[in-house]
């Protein structure tokens, strides 16, 4: 017969209240604990990532760029005259002197221009020699007309004294008198004008001739225009230096303004490099450059920045100071780099990928654990290789200079 046990069953419903209280109690513990811990930091190769060290001293500023080798002294050689290409002489590529012709054009109506124009010249000539005889001959004749007058004055004037002789001695008529008197008187004003005449006769030669070469002048020199128009279609380089561009063929009918040849020295070169223009706004003229034209490094310096902004960058034209290296000619691919100031003693590290000039940012710098820890970094001025560090770092700091924006949503990534 069993016996009932009341204080047995008590014992075990309190044991198993205790259990459950003991195992919600561990639950709990366990799920703040979970909670209060750090997510596990990404793992990342080292070997995939660029670590820098962080440094004071001195930094360089730079900026840098590619562009193009181009010759300072270009010359385009145009037509002024409507004509036709006959011959093409030299190619692109060919030395030329100032002399040398390029091509040959064909104008003939401006051919029959000059001949025109020679003709007038020559007809006008031809006719200043004619009017300079016909007026020395005419002088000739006022020269003789006039002496003549004059030697009848004198006969007059002889006459009518030796009347007026006889007249006092009543030995002559005083008709005679008279008629002697009235002869002289009129050859006297004859002679006077006669020499009037004479006088506007050798004044009046110079204006004529002058008027009339002006005008044979003038005849010439379009004639000599035309002659030079008409040498033009011999077209030549005008310089020394090489045959760049050559842009029309034989036969091609060309306008005035046409550009028909492109000559350069290519032993005066400069540099033409582009810089992103958010790089650009320190650059001055005169600073210092250095262009690496990849068969050696040439000096030079900034003579010129280009106003204007192009598909985001900015023309900067550098001289070159140094000798050119051999292979350097027009149009090869160079590399320039600008020197823009020298800070001295400023807290630098190399430039991240994503660092702006008085940018802050977040970069991943190293622990003694192996670890990188995001850390705000305000950063200053900037160059190529190297940018100023203002606050969020030390010396002796190792941050991450990759980019790292695959991990943007992790504060902590851990180094292999």
């Amino acid at each position: 017969m069993d016996v009932p046990r009341p204080d047995v069953a008590r014992k075990k419903k309190k044991k198993r209240l205790i259990i459950g209280g003991a195992s919600l109690l561990a639950l709990i513990l366990v799920t703040v604990a979970i909670s209060r811990l750090k997510p596990a930091a990404v793992s990342v190769d080292r070997a995939a990532v660029w670590v820098d060290t962080v440094k004071r001293g001195p930094m360089l500023r730079q900026v840098r760029g590619l562009g193009t080798l181009v010759p300072e002294d270009i010359r385009w050689i145009a037509t002024s005259k409507e004509g036709r290409v006959e011959k093409i002489v030299v190619r692109p590529g060919a030395t030329v002197q100032p002399d040398t012709i390029i091509l040959e054009l064909s104008s003939p109506d401006l051919q029959q221009l000059a001949l025109d124009a020679e003709s007038a010249a020559t007809t006008a000539e031809a006719e200043l020699t004619t009017l300079r005889a016909t007026l020395q001959r005419e002088l000739l004749s006022q020269e003789s007309t006039t002496a003549q007058v004059h030697s009848e004055y004198l006969q007059a004037k002889m006459e009518a004294e030796t009347n007026e002789s006889l007249k006092k001695n009543g030995l002559i008529a005083d008709l005679a008198y008279k008629t002697s008197i009235i002869k002289r008187d009129e050859l006297q004003n004859r002679d006077e004008i006669e020499n009037k005449r004479l006088v506007f006769a050798r004044d009046s030669i110079d204006p004529q001739l002058a008027a009339k070469q002006a005008t044979v002048n003038q005849l010439i020199a379009a004639a000599k225009l035309k002659a030079r128009d008409v040498e033009a279609l011999h077209v030549k380089a005008g310089m020394e230096g090489v045959l760049q561009q050559l842009p029309v063929e034989v036969g091609q009918r060309v306008t005035p303004g046409t550009n028909l040849a492109r000559v350069a020295d290519p032993k005066k070169l400069k540099a033409q490099i582009k810089i992103a223009e958010t790089q650009a706004k320190d650059i001055q003229i005169n600073q210092p450059a250095s262009i690496d034209t990849r068969n050696g490094i040439v000096s030079g310096h900034v003579i010129r920045v280009d106003p204007a902004v192009e598909q985001g960058t900015v023309t900067v034209d550098v001289a070159l100071d140094g000798a050119l290296p051999k292979g350097a000619r027009p149009d090869l691919s160079v590399d320039g780099t600008i020197e823009l100031e020298r800070l001295d003693n400023v807290l630098y590290v190399g430039r991240p990928a994503f660092a702006q000039d008085g940018a802050t940012v977040g970069v991943f710098k190293l622990t003694s654990s192996g670890e990188a820890i995001r850390t705000p970094v305000h950063f200053g001025r900037s160059s190529v290789n190297t940018i100023e560090i203002l606050s969020g770092l030390n010396a002796g700091d190792q941050v991450i200079l990759s980019d790292t924006s695959a991990y943007d949503s992790h504060d902590r990534i851990r180094l292999n």
